[in-house]
């Protein structure tokens, strides 16, 4: 198992985690794939694959997960097209203007249409938790897929106190600093033969170096008239090359010979001794270089971190209580927390027809809470349940009316 990212995030406090527990909390949350009617869908799944028999991964004192994340493709020039189509049809039998309400109702219902028809795209997220070290590190180099993986576990455990690494020294001014030879390079880290610089003032450009000497003149010349060096590409004691970005992110991290070689002399027919062997080596070397690593930086900003006693998560009397339904198309304990229950029965009731996209611009909410909302409406007989065309029928009628 070794990732090619990383994006850190650090626990604020000392926390404690038993594997048994972590894996328990994730079994309330497993991967299903997405209903005909929903978008997208996350859940965790084995990090060993789909021969995997548990959703965590213990070795060399880090537990190892991985959330799967599904999404249906449906382009919106496709619904555009579609729906343009069909706004034409009914303008030349009909001869008359298609209006906005109409066109939107159009448009639910070709998303509806489209939507049970639709390809899926599945993403898989790493994540590894040292306890110990007091890190958390996701195989990603997006802040958002890191942020989206810390709040599925966050929602699975019940607390989860990280945040991304804080450092004392501007990455962006050390980078810099290399280059122009005004701050001193640590001696385990040697400088790669890529950079971005930026221009920091209103309409500055970039820069991209690739394959060139990072400490020549030319270099020089261009931090020298005003730019910053933003993201550079290093090596750490001969074992790591990795691109370091100035939010401290992670990325293209390939592993070097010697790592090569312990990983060779692991018996080649056994995977999961491979498997195993590859992940303790690979949080051994990023265990070794993150302390330096901030180091490099003026070393963290503790600020925020706690001292104490630790904590311990995924503590199975502060877990939320498994809903008898989560492997249905939607998720009970967010609905039975949804606020908004009772005033989207009361539009559908007013309106007399229910779609998830006219819920979603009444109370502008995502497509998937939208979703959540009709099937609850579904599952206490306000609507009906869908019929052939994928469509709904308010079943209460409104008095007031």
């Amino acid at each position: 198992m070794m990732f090619n990212n990383a994006r850190v995030f650090r626990f604020t406090k000392p926390v404690s985690i038993d594997p048994e527990q972590l894996e328990a909390a994730l079994l309330q949350s497993p991967f299903n794939p997405c209903g005909p009617q929903e978008l997208s869908r996350s859940g965790w799944v084995s990090p060993l694959g789909k021969k995997g028999e548990h959703l965590t991964y213990f070795a060399g004192g880090c537990l190892l997960i991985c959330l799967q994340h599904q999404e249906k493709i449906l382009p919106a020039s496709v619904i555009k097209e579609i729906v343009e189509e069909r706004c034409e049809e009914i303008e030349a039998e009909q001869v008359r203007k298609v209006r906005r309400k109409e066109k939107d109702e159009i448009k639910d219902q070709v998303t509806l249409d489209l939507l049970p028809r639709a390809f899926h795209r599945t993403k898989k997220t790493y994540a590894y938790l040292s306890t110990t070290d007091g890190y958390m590190v996701v195989n990603t180099s997006s802040a958002k897929v890191a942020e989206d993986c810390a709040s599925a576990l966050r929602k699975a455990i019940g607390s989860l106190p990280v945040r991304p690494l804080v450092v004392n020294q501007s990455p962006s001014f050390t980078f810099t600093g290399w280059l122009s030879e005004s701050i001193e390079i640590p001696g385990a880290i040697k400088l790669g033969n890529d950079c971005l610089l930026e221009d920091p003032s209103e309409d500055g450009g970039k820069l991209t170096a690739k394959g060139l000497d990072l400490e020549s003149d030319e270099l020089r010349n261009y931090i020298a008239s005003g730019m910053h060096v933003t993201r550079i590409s290093v090596e750490f004691d001969e074992n790591l090359s990795f691109v370091l970005d100035s939010d401290l992110t992670i990325s293209k991290l390939q592993f070097g010979d010697s790592f090569q070689e312990k990983l060779n002399d692991v018996d080649a027919d056994d995977a999961m001794a491979r498997f195993d062997a590859a992940f303790c080596l690979m949080t051994q070397e990023l265990r070794r270089f993150l302390p330096q690593c901030l180091d490099a930086f003026g070393g963290e900003d503790r600020d925020a971190i706690v001292e104490g006693e630790p904590v311990v998560l995924a503590d199975p009397a502060s877990l939320p209580r498994a809903s008898e339904e989560h492997n249905s198309n939607y998720t009970a304990d967010v609905l039975e927390r949804d606020s908004l229950y009772s005033e989207a029965e009361l539009f559908v009731i007013a309106e007399q027809r229910v779609t998830i996209s006219s819920i979603q611009r009444k109370f502008k909410v995502g497509y998937n809470r939208a979703a959540h909302l009709v099937e609850e409406l579904c599952a206490r007989s306000v609507v009906s349940g869908e019929g052939p065309d994928g469509g709904r029928r308010v079943l209460l009628l409104n008095v007031a009316s």
